[in-house]
């Protein structure tokens, strides 16, 4: 660190400078001015943030990165959202457990964050990659920045990594484990080593974020957010049983909206007491992970078809796939995006869809009675399902949106 003194005639600056708003230069009692300059010798320090963070994925490759959030070491799954809006959605989205979720739209965290569009209680990623996270907010509804929201979650981050070469290498070589770590305490060696000793396929990771006792739920969706230009009466129809494998609150609110009135139960709740309560239908929610690592809830299924209606949404429609006899397959690196087509095979119409899923059911084994409804464009894949005689029906799909398009609201309108 230096500092040096330099001596400037005051004669010298007002010979060199315009006072454009006054008739005569100013004038000055001491002739000379002194400046103090202080140089920093790269001790001092950077005005931008270093590379600090790593992410070690199990094939080997290393991606350095800068941080936000929390700090620390994690393992998780890498898997590529392709949604260009809704990212506090994806974050608070309970199917994210056990997965680090990577935006490919490369301009993040413009909006803030705010408390109304969260999915669930709490974040339960493993953390957030994203290539470029921006500098300011600009919304009416922000209340904080991501990095600060995602710091007081113990969620980490990463930014300034090539989120397009990382997505190549997912859609070439499917999805992968890795690690994130701002620990330069750990060598390469041994965060590669934590990558490929970790499996996220048969850990139910469900009990991890299923509601813990029954609950009733009564928040609609406000009347500035509907979107439907009838709205039903004011006033509750049916009474709905929803499983919670990791719901989303927007499944709630649409199901409220319809006129339901809502019981939220955890995933390991009996069939029997569900049955108690005689319902007049059944939810079967969303949820991360495998949907073989679960048989209860596969169990609790079969007790309850054919006894009440049953709507399965993404890892309840997995569910109910298993439960009438097909199997489930881990897909690639399966579907995750706000922008997917669908075609509705009994009405020939085409519907962009929000889905987050790696796994799908294989239709090939279902027995008779049992319709394919929907299929995903982009691979072919059965995204919907009926059993019109035990009133079943089910979207891999996410019907409620948020984030995404409202083009399969209409699926809660045939349940009710």
């Amino acid at each position: 660190m230096a500092t040096k003194a330099f001596s400037v005639s005051f004669a010298d600056i007002t010979n060199s400078v315009s006072f454009p708003f006054a008739s005569k230069p100013p004038t000055a009692s001491l002739r000379h001015c002194v400046f103090s300059l202080t140089c920093s010798a790269g001790k001092g320090e950077r005005p931008w943030k270093a590379l600090d963070a790593r992410l070690v994925l199990q094939d080997g490759s290393i991606w350095n990165a800068k941080s936000f959030g929390a700090s620390g070491t994690q393992v998780g799954e890498v898997v590529f959202n392709t949604s260009l809006t809704g990212y506090q959605e994806i974050l608070t989205d309970p199917s994210y457990a056990g997965q680090f979720v990577l935006m490919t739209n490369p301009h993040i965290g413009n909006t803030g964050v705010n408390f109304d569009d969260e999915e669930s209680r709490r974040c339960f990623l493993s953390g957030l990659v994203i290539r470029t996270l921006s500098i300011s907010t600009s919304n009416w509804r922000c209340v904080k920045a991501l990095g600060d929201y995602l710091a007081e979650r113990n969620i980490m981050g990463i930014y300034d990594v090539d989120t397009r070469a990382i997505t190549r290498r997912l859609r070439q070589d499917g999805s992968l484990i890795g690690v994130l770590s701002t620990d330069n305490s750990k060598t390469k060696q041994e965060l590669l080593q934590i990558s490929q000793s970790w499996n996220i396929v048969g850990i139910d990771l469900i009990s991890g974020v299923s509601c813990m006792s029954p609950l009733e739920w009564i928040d609609k969706i406000e009347d500035e957010w509907e979107f439907r230009p009838n709205k039903d009466p004011a006033g509750e129809t049916f009474h709905v049983v929803a499983y919670d494998f990791g719901i989303k609150h927007n499944i709630l609110r649409r199901l409220a909206s319809y006129g339901c009135k809502i019981t939220v139960v955890p995933s390991t709740w009996p069939a029997s007491e569900t049955l108690k309560i005689k319902p007049d239908g059944v939810i079967l929610s969303n949820g991360p992970g495998d949907p073989s690592a679960i048989p209860y809830a596969v169990e609790t299924v079969k007790n309850i078809l054919g006894k009440v209606p049953v709507f399965g949404i993404c890892m309840g429609h997995q569910l109910l796939g298993q439960a009438l006899g097909g199997k489930t397959f881990k897909m690639k690196f399966g579907h995750h995006g706000g922008n997917h087509p669908v075609r509705n095979l009994r009405t020939g119409r085409v519907e962009i869809s929000a889905q987050n899923h790696n796994y799908a059911v294989d239709p090939a084994i279902l027995p008779k009675g049992v319709e394919v409804t929907h299929i995903n464009l982009n691979n072919e894949s059965c995204a919907g399902l009926a059993f019109p005689s035990q009133k079943v029906m089910s979207l891999q799909y996410h019907p409620e949106a948020s984030p995404g398009p409202h083009d399969s609201d209409y699926a809660f309108r045939e349940f009710v």
